[in-house]
């Protein structure tokens, strides 16, 4: 059995003093000289003996990693997937291992979407453009600012010697505490607060400061959608928010297996009825792509997306959403609607 450096130092500690506190006041002088040795330790360093250093390869091969023809990563050796807790009881380095892995992968998937796929990296010219929205980062982590408290110390009118006597046992106390606090959680390293970001707290919050700043002041006159699980969500609370100024600038909207509600969202009926001509939702399903799925509400067209993984849907439907984008397109120059929504699998409000 492995025992760590630390156990092997503070368990007899806490023995020691528990024996220590049983005994007379001759023992005090003892028990006062040993937290003043536990004040001492510098437990950020104790576990650092530990901890193998933060130095990490900087290709795949140097991690023992590699993509088979799937395009899954796998240990070259074991074939195993990526194991994150490759060190036991090394939270922290283990964490590091994973982003500096990360960073790697990250320029592997690039240099693959260049050599492979055949792509440039180029500005998008003037005349189309494409906006990703990141609903899902609405806050940062921040270390929270150290409060320092002044201590009624500082009163002028105390001897100086004592004022100093008072700030040493209060240093000693709070070095004390955070050497006790460590102990206790010693994977945390800092106290951190959550600080949401403004105007963007949330998935429908950052869906409408996008359009207002963004889309809603560019020159395109054909805008195109295409939302995604809580997306969807997001796309019928906008437009709930700015329903005139969506329709009159969107041209159609592809969900794939969005989780939207027009019910639990008190979307109108003008809003429905819009999303009826104008959307529809790709839907995980183990039917062949565009077969169409039955519904229970009155929003949008449910068809399949020819795949019952949630996560593959948009990736799986993409030939016909693009399809579904030009019909779109053509139908609005000839001011006639989409055929797709024409089609079989039209949802008949009046059947419901």
């Amino acid at each position: 059995m492995s025992i760590s450096l630390s156990s092997l130092i503070l368990l007899p500690v806490w023995i020691s003093m528990a024996q220590i506190q049983q005994g007379g006041p001759d023992e005090k002088e003892k028990t006062t000289a040993l937290k003043d040795l536990l004040s001492r330790i510098d437990l950020d360093e104790l576990m650092k003996k530990d901890e193998p250093p933060l130095d990490f390869p900087d290709t795949l091969e140097g991690f023992e990693y590699a993509f088979n023809e799937k395009g899954q990563l796998r240990h070259i050796k074991t074939g195993e997937p990526f194991v994150f807790n490759y060190q036991e009881d090394l939270h922290r380095w283990n964490q590091k291992r994973y982003e500096a892995l990360g960073e790697i992968i990250t320029k592997y998937v690039y240099e693959l979407l260049e050599k492979d796929c055949n792509l440039k990296k180029i500005s998008i010219p003037e005349g189309y453009g494409v906006i990703v929205l990141n609903p899902n980062e609405n806050y940062i982590e921040v270390e929270k600012p150290k409060i320092h408290v002044q201590s009624s110390s500082d009163s002028s009118d105390e001897p100086a010697e004592k004022r100093e006597r008072k700030d040493k046992v209060s240093k000693e106390t709070k070095k004390r505490r955070d050497f006790y606090e460590k102990y206790r959680n010693p994977q945390r390293e800092k106290e951190m607060m959550q600080l949401y970001i403004r105007e963007n707290g949330s998935p429908e919050e950052h869906a409408v400061y996008v359009w207002d700043h963004f889309i809603a002041q560019s020159a395109a006159e054909n805008v195109f959608f295409v939302a995604h699980s809580y997306g969807g969500l997001a796309f019928v609370e906008l437009m709930i928010q700015r329903e005139a100024d969506v329709k009159s600038k969107v041209t159609a909207v592809a969900l794939t297996d969005s989780v939207h509600n027009v019910w639990h969202q008190e979307a109108g009926k003008t809003i429905r009825e819009w999303m009826r001509e104008n959307c529809c939702n790709w839907v995980s399903s183990s039917e062949p792509l565009d077969t169409s799925v039955e519904s229970m509400l009155p929003d949008c067209p449910r068809v399949s997306a020819g795949t019952d993984r949630h996560e593959l849907t948009s990736w799986k439907s993409f030939p016909s959403i693009f399809k579904f984008f030009t019909e779109a397109s053509e139908a609005k120059t000839s001011s006639l609607k989409p055929a797709l929504t024409r089609r079989s699998h039209r949802i008949k409000h009046e059947e419901l």
